[in-house]
Parts: structure tokens; C-alpha cells; sequence
């Protein structure tokens, strides 16, 4: 039985074989079981390949159906096993070539006893001739309709009484008929103006009804409007039996148009040759004179027919009365050349005026030859260039004269052109440089070539910005000299600019600047020794101006005192008195301003002992001693003041029962003084918010007419403000005493939203993009939210400070995420990033012109108590990032 079921398949396959085209079975899920080996030698694929897709791909189609036939025919493929209708489809197959044949692909399904299909048997047959002709006949149809329906040429088919059956839309668009008036039977002569009723009577109907056809014709027809329009006609009858004919007419208003403008452009062209301002000349194909214009004539003084007879000696009798004796033979020479050679003829020569002037002309010639190359006229210009040649012999020498000049000056001097290739070099900068090499003959390459490695990136970004934006530049670099050495230059690049303000030359000029540099480089050296001395003298040093304004402060007395002068310039008063105020010990003030006013008033040293609030908050004792500096007049330009730290040389002198007094009362204002400042820090968020949306608010009420609705939510933003000011209040009095009575179990992503919505409106103004990625399904946590959101708006508003300073790609980036069994938040920016030696999170140290430094340490304080960790880190690329971390537990009073 196996046996038999092998020699029925062996049977079928002899027989798919045998068959036209190529034969294929395929599974009931699709995939081929049996494809004819003809079919694999023209596709150039396996039967593997055909089944190595799966299902999703069609079974590997894709490898060999051309793209655009793919998805139609796979849908349809897909559908046929699914339902198991006949499968009839018309596709291009990619030969193993690469080419594309058209085929028709048939399948069948083959089923068992019970209905289910096991099988499918198919065929592909090449109908890729077939499709071609019935291609090429669909191109030859569009191509008869196009010609048909063309907008250029009219035709008619009319019955031999001169009645128009019908007409293609150029006929009636070109007489102004439409198809109605066909309907109401329009004839020939109605069409036809009556002169040409008799030539149409007489000539055209005697021609059709003897030959069967009407050679073309000019004539003209009457439009419906009652104008005229020029045609040519052309026409031819059909058999006797249709007694009709058919007419082809080609409007011909344009070509009467064109054929005006041709007679008037002849006529121009003909007051042109004799009104364009050069001399025009014919000669005969031997080169013989036989035209010149009018200027010509007036230039020379004769005409072709005062030259003699129309022959050779013409050309020598011109060329001997006009031309320069000098340049004679050279002007023969070349017409013999060129008309023996048919070559264009290009010379410059002196030609006399009827005067007796000789002046320079710029002459030239070319051959104009028929379409079998013959030549039929040479004609000729002559260009008066005489007054361009001395005006070039007067740009040389002056020319001459500006590169002496420049060589005289101890200056190097380049010029580029625009795109920037090198057109001139002074000699002094060969002498000095060298001549470029010959690689180096445009601006990058020259600039590489000679600059000091170090100093190219700087100087080669600033000269390509002056050049992209056409702007002058200066650059200062190291130049490398002809004897290899390096030495310092300032180049200074100035575009010159023509009448439209197109760029047309650069011009660079270089002054060699080494000495002045290393004057330079010494000062600074003396400079920052002066400086380190300043710095490590035991002693805190300041320097004022004449009337006591401090305008220096040694790094010593800055981190001292712990603000600059930033500080008090923003505090609305003089310098002096700021310090005074925030320094100087209360019970002090009085006395030391009152004898440091004396010591400017007079000019007399002045030395006081006074405590100094330091830092930390803590008064200490010190020596301040300050001396004018005057000029050669006597006149005091500068004070210069020193402060010695005397404090425990002073305590040492008091009772140890005293010093424990002071010290505890200056521990308890150091506490105080930080309490007050983290509370002012704190504040004074939802305060500038509350000012910042009452000004926001008078806007609305004032417009014309009032925002009402815009007020009421400002109005809303101040009312939260307040009484997120009072929370703050309230929170860090918990804070102080560890309290954790107000804590919540909450989401932090809702605090995280609430603070983006209280920054939305400042971030916008310093054009920061806040972008929040919080993780989904963050379990809620036990916070206190008021505290947390006073730590994100520190840590966010730190980042937009830290943004201050760069003008693109503003970002700040907030990410929460669950890390084991804590909630780490993100907080990061595109700024400098940190020193890594900063003490950021000390009270009071600050990296802000106008920073309290408190505000990270009270962060950090509320992340502590909150049972987390708060810290920093730079960024791989740029910025810095803050995070902290919050435990995960249910402990908080609900």
C-alpha cells in the first residue's frame, strides 16, 4: 500500500513536471512541500528558502515577489487557507538575474474523505508577454486619445453637405463653439467669412470631391463671438457609402503673432547693429570687408565701398589704412589664420580714428557657419579699450607703489577671497614666515600650517566665526617663523565690502607682539607672587578707596566675614557701612566708625581693638590697623587696612568666669543667628512667591476689560503661598525639635507634582524645562510633605541657579525611583557641576555671589530626620546631580 501511495506521488510530481510553467504543492498550513525544480532554477533559490520565513512572512515570498506585488498577493494567499477558496492570482517573480516576469499563479485544494484539506497543487504560468501586449496596447490607446483630445490641434468629422457631426475639444475651444451648437447642426459656412465662401465653394469642395482629400491651407474662420482666428486646415473624405470626412486644424494666432514680433525684431535688431555702443564688421567667407555698421563708419571715416573692389586686396587696404603700422603684420597673419583654419580670431591692436588718433581695441571674430559646417559670414566686434588700458597701466603702478609701500611697513599682510584660497602675500611676511607651501593655499590650511598647535583650536574657531558671519576678528597666537621658532603675533582681520555689501577680500595684518607678551606674562607672575603674598600672610587685609569703600578683600578676611561684596552692593548702601553693620560688634560700632571717619576725614593712620562677627556667627577681637597710600602729590588714592586676630591675646587677659559668659552668649547667638537664617531662607520662597503673584494679580484687575478668571487663580496661587509660609514656620520649629507629629503616608509623586506646579510659572521665566520621569507603582511613604517640598524647591531652584550661566539646553531633570527598600529621587542639571573640595552642606558656606549657605544644610536636615541620606555628585558629561533617599515605612500618625 505504501508502495502504491509512492508511485501515485512519483506519478503526480512526473506529471506537475511535465506540465507548462512551473508546478508547487504546499501543506494545508501553507508551507511548500514540492516545487518543481525548473521553478527553483528560475527564481535562484532552494526550496528552503522559500519555507524559511514562517507563516508571519508568507513562507519566504518576500524573497522573490516583487515589492509592490507582495502584500496583495500574501493577503490573498492568507485568505485562501483560511477559507480554502481557489487561489488566482497575476504577480511579477524576481528571476535569479535579478529581472521581473509576470506570471499567473493558480493553486487548488485537495481534501480528505471528511472535507478537511490536506494538500494544495498549484501552478505558475509566464504571462509576461501577454501582459506587455495588453500594456503596449493600453500605452497606444492613451497615446491616440491624448493625440485625440489635444489642446493644439482641432479635429472634425463632418458629413459632405458641410453640416459637423462632431469635434474634439481644441476645435470648439479655438472657434468658441460648444457642443450644443453642434447639436443645432453647425455647417462649415457658417464658420467661413465671406471672401473665402467663394475659395471654399469653388477650390476645396472641386479638390475633396476629385482626390477624396484637401491639401493644407491657411485660411481663416469666424469665432462665435464674431472674430477671426487664422487656421491651416487639412482634410480627407471617407468612402461614398459614409459620405463623411474628417479635418485637422491647427490654429495659427500664434504663429501670425510670432511672425509680427519676427518683422519687428528684424527692424530692432537692425537699428541695434547700428545703435550699440561697439563696432560691428562682416566679412565673406574668403574674408573679404563687405558690412559695417554705422559707428563703425563714423569711427573709421570710410565705408565698405570706399575700399575698392569686393576681393582680397579689401582686407589689405583696410588693414593698411587703419591699423598701426606696429601692428600690421601681426593683424594679417592672424585673419590668414583664422580664415584658413575656420578658428575664432582674438587679438588686441591700435586702429586709427578718422582724426588720425590710434586707439586700442579689443577685436574678435567667429565664423558662422550653414548645417553642413560651410562657412556662409565671419562677423566681427571691435571694443574700444583704449582709456581701460591706461587706466590698467595707472592701476599697476599705483598697485606697485601700495606693495612697496606695505613692504616698508614693519606688518605682515595677507588678503583671501572669499571662499578663502590666498591671493597675496607681502614680502615681509615671506621673509619673516616663509612662502607658503604649496599645500597651503587657502586660510585652514595656512592657519594649520603655521600656528602653534595650542593655539589653533582658539584662533581657528574665532576667524571661522568672523568669516561665517562676515564680521572683523582679532586673534592672538604663536606663529611659527622661518627658522622653526615660535613667536607671539595679534592678527587683525577686516573684510572689504562692495557697493551691495558682498564681501570681496579679506585682508589680515600682523604685528609680531612676543615682547609685549612676555612683559605681559612677567606683570602677571609678579602679579600672582604679589597675590600668594597677600594670601598667606598671617593677617586679614583689605584695601578702600580714598573715601573708605572697600574694594579688596584678602581671601582670609572673605572667608572670614562669609560674604562678599555682591552681598552688599544688593543690600541698598555704601560698602562701608554694610560691613560696618553686619560685622562690627554693636557695642563697637560707634566708636570704631566714628574713629575711622576721623582717619578719613584727616588722613591720619587709624588702629582700633573691636570684635568682629566671624563666619560662624561668633565675635572676635581684633587689631585693625589702616594707612592711606598716596601719589607723588601727597593725594590719597587707596587706604589699606589690616586686621590682626587678637581675640585670644584679649580673653587671655580677662577673667575665665567672663570668658565662659561671653563665649555662651555667643554660642547662643551663633544659634539664634541660624535659626533666624533658615527661616528667613525658608520663607522667603512662598514670600517672593506671595509678591510675585500679588503684581500678578494687579495686572489681571487692571487689563482692560479685568482677567477676572487669570486673578482668582493668581489670587489662589498668594492664598497657598501664605499658607505654605506658615507650614514652613511650623515645620522647622518641628524640625529643631525632631518632631514627627505632621508626617503623612503619601506618594511622593504627588509632592513631586505639587512642586512642579508651585515652579511651573519661575521656570519658564529663566527658560528652564523641568522633565519628571517617576517610576510607576512607588509605594507611599510616611513624610512630612510641607518639609519634603521645601527640600525639592532648594534643590530645584539650585539647579536653575547652577543654569544661569549657559545659554542653551536648560534641563532639569527630576527621577524617583524604588531602589530595594527606599525611594531615591534625582534631582539633576547642565551646569558647571561642583568642586569636588566644596563643603556644600556646612551652614553657612554658600558658592553663591548672594547665597546665605544655609539651605543645603537644612536639606539635608530634613532628609536626616526624615530617617534618609541626602548627597551630590558631578555628572559623567556636564552638571551635577542631588539626591536623596527616603526608607520606605508605615510609622507616621494618620
Amino acid at each position: 500500500m505504501i508502495a502504491e501511495d509512492h508511485r501515485d506521488i512519483q506519478r503526480k510530481l512526473r506529471i506537475l513536471e511535465s506540465m507548462p510553467g512551473f508546478g508547487w504543492s504546499a501543506n494545508a498550513a501553507g508551507q511548500f512541500t514540492y516545487v518543481t525544480p525548473n521553478a527553483l532554477d528560475f527564481l535562484g533559490v532552494s526550496h528552503e528558502d522559500l519555507n524559511a520565513s514562517g507563516a508571519d512572512d508568507a513562507f519566504g515570498w518576500r524573497l522573490v515577489i516583487h515589492p509592490d506585488d507582495y502584500e496583495r498577493v500574501a493577503a490573498q494567499w492568507q485568505h485562501c487557507l483560511r477559507t480554502g477558496d481557489h487561489y488566482d492570482a497575476e504577480h511579477r517573480l524576481r528571476r535569479a538575474d535579478g529581472s521581473y516576469r509576470w506570471f499567473r499563479n493558480s493553486g487548488r485544494p485537495f481534501r480528505d474523505g471528511r472535507g478537511n484539506i490536506t494538500e494544495w497543487f498549484g501552478t505558475t504560468i509566464d504571462i509576461n508577454d501577454q501582459v506587455q501586449l495588453c500594456q503596449d496596447l493600453a500605452r497606444r490607446e492613451a497615446r491616440i486619445r491624448r493625440l485625440i483630445d489635444s489642446d493644439i490641434i482641432g479635429i472634425v468629422i463632418w458629413d459632405l453637405d458641410g453640416t459637423l457631426l462632431d469635434a474634439n475639444d481644441a476645435f470648439l475651444d479655438m472657434v468658441q463653439y460648444d457642443r450644443q451648437d453642434l447639436k443645432a447642426g453647425l455647417r462649415w459656412l457658417d464658420m467661413t467669412p465671406p471672401e473665402w465662401q467663394e475659395v471654399h465653394d469653388l477650390e476645396e469642395v472641386e479638390e475633396l470631391a476629385s482626390t477624396g482629400k484637401m491639401q493644407a491651407r491657411e485660411k481663416e474662420y469666424f469665432r462665435k463671438d464674431g472674430t477671426r482666428v487664422p487656421v491651416l486646415i487639412g482634410a480627407a473624405c471617407f468612402d461614398e457609402e459614409s459620405r463623411q470626412g474628417v479635418a485637422y486644424i491647427l490654429d495659427l494666432t500664434e504663429h501670425k503673432r510670432a511672425e509680427d514680433v519676427m518683422r519687428d525684431q528684424k527692424r530692432e535688431l537692425s537699428q541695434l547693429v547700428d545703435m550699440i555702443p561697439t563696432y560691428l564688421w562682416r566679412l565673406t567667407p574668403d574674408g573679404v570687408p563687405d558690412f559695417f555698421n554705422k559707428r563703425f563708419v563714423d569711427y573709421l571715416g570710410v565705408d565698405v565701398s570706399d575700399l575698392g573692389k569686393p576681393d582680397s586686396s579689401r582686407r589689405t587696404a583696410l588693414i593698411e589704412a587703419v591699423i598701426h603700422p606696429d601692428d600690421a603684420a601681426d593683424v594679417t597673419e592672424a585673419f590668414e589664420r583664422s580664415i584658413a583654419s575656420g578658428q575664432r580670431l582674438s587679438m588686441k591692436w591700435r586702429m586709427r580714428r578718422a582724426d588720425g588718433v590710434y586707439r586700442w581695441m579689443a577685436a574678435s571674430a567667429e565664423a558662422m557657419q550653414d548645417v553642413g559646417g560651410r562657412i556662409v559670414k565671419w562677423y566681427g566686434t571691435c571694443h574700444d579699450i583704449d582709456d581701460q588700458r591706461k587706466a590698467d597701466e595707472e592701476l599697476r603702478a599705483s598697485k606697485q607703489q601700495l606693495e612697496q609701500m606695505l613692504d616698508a611697513l614693519p606688518v605682515n599682510i595677507l588678503s583671501f577671497s572669499p571662499s578663502g584660497a590666498m591671493t597675496y602675500a607681502s614680502r615681509r611676511y615671506i621673509e619673516t614666515v616663509g612662502s607658503p607651501p604649496t599645500h597651503a593655499d587657502d586660510f585652514d590650511a595656512l592657519a594649520r600650517d603655521v600656528a602653534h598647535p595650542d593655539d589653533f583650536p582658539a584662533m581657528f574657531r574665532r576667524a571661522s566665526e568672523g568669516f561665517a558671519t562676515g564680521s572683523a576678528f582679532v586673534n592672538r597666537f604663536r606663529q611659527r617663523e622661518k627658522d622653526g621658532v615660535y613667536r607671539w603675533i595679534e592678527a587683525r582681520a577686516q573684510p572689504l565690502r562692495a557697493a551691495d555689501g558682498t564681501i570681496v577680500q579679506w585682508y589680515i595684518a600682523s604685528i609680531d607682539v612676543e615682547d609685549e607678551m612676555r612683559a605681559q606674562e612677567a606683570l602677571r607672575e609678579r602679579e600672582r607672587m604679589l597675590h600668594q603674598l597677600v594670601e598667606t600672610l598671617p593677617a586679614m587685609i583689605d584695601c578702600a578707596t580714598p573715601d573708605g569703600e572697600p574694594i579688596y578683600r584678602s581671601q582670609q578676611l572673605s572667608e572670614y566675614l562669609g560674604y562678599g561684596f555682591s552681598d552688599l552692593d544688593a543690600a541698598g548702601k555704601s560698602r562701608l557701612a554694610g560691613t560696618l553693620e553686619a560685622s562690627v560688634h554693636p557695642d563697637d560700632l560707634v566708636g570704631v566708625r566714628t574713629n575711622y571717619a576721623r582717619s578719613l576725614a584727616t588722613g591720619e593712620p587709624y588702629s582700633r581693638r573691636h570684635r568682629l562677627r566671624r563666619l560662624d556667627g561668633q565675635y572676635r577681637w581684633v587689631e585693625t590697623r589702616a594707612a592711606p597710600m598716596r601719589d607723588a602729590d601727597g593725594t590719597i588714592r587707596q587706604w589699606n587696612v589690616i586686621c590682626l586676630d587678637i581675640d585670644r591675646e584679649v580673653r587671655a587677659q580677662q577673667e575665665l568666669q567672663l570668658a565662659q559668659e561671653r563665649l555662651a552668649r555667643a554660642s547662643q547667638a551663633a544659634s539664634l543667628a541660624e535659626l533666624s537664617a533658615s527661616i528667613a531662607h525658608e520663607v522667603n520662597q512662598p514670600l517672593a512667591a506671595i509678591v510675585a503673584n500679588s503684581h500678578a494679580c494687579h495686572r489681571w484687575l487692571c487689563a482692560e476689560p479685568p482677567n477676572i478668571g487669570r486673578a482668582k487663580i493668581t489670587a489662589e496661587r498668594i492664598s497657598r503661598s501664605a499658607n505654605a509660609a506658615a507650614d514652613i514656620v511650623s515645620r522647622t520649629r518641628a524640625l529643631f525639635s525632631r518632631s514627627t507629629g505632621t508626617r503623612i503616608v503619601t506618594p511622593l509623586s504627588k509632592v513631586i507634582a505639587d512642586t512642579q506646579e508651585l515652579l511651573v510659572d519661575e521656570a519658564a521665566r529663566r527658560g528652564v524645562q523641568i522633565k519628571a520621569d517617576v517610576a510607576n507603582s512607588l509605594p507611599p511613604i510616611a513624610l512630612d510633605p510641607v518639609q519634603i517640598q521645601q527640600v525639592l524647591i532648594n534643590l530645584i531652584r539650585n539647579g536653575m541657579d547652577a543654569m544661569d550661566n549657559i545659554t542653551t539646553n536648560r534641563v532639569l531633570r527630576l527621577r524617583v525611583s524604588q531602589v530595594e527598600d527606599l525611594v531615591r529621587t534625582d534631582v539633576s542639571d547642565n551646569g558647571p557641576g561642583l568642586d569636588p573640595a566644596a563643603r556644600i552642606f556646612e551652614p553657612f558656606f554658600t558658592t553663591k555671589d548672594d547665597g546665605m549657605g544655609i539651605g543645603l544644610a537644612i536639606c539635608r536636615s530634613i532628609v536626616e530626620a526624615h530617617g534618609g541620606k541626602l548627597w551630590a555628585t558631578n555628572n559623567q558629561s556636564r552638571g551635577a546631580t542631588f539626591t536623596f533617599a527616603l526608607p520606605i515605612r508605615m510609622d507616621a500618625e494618620i
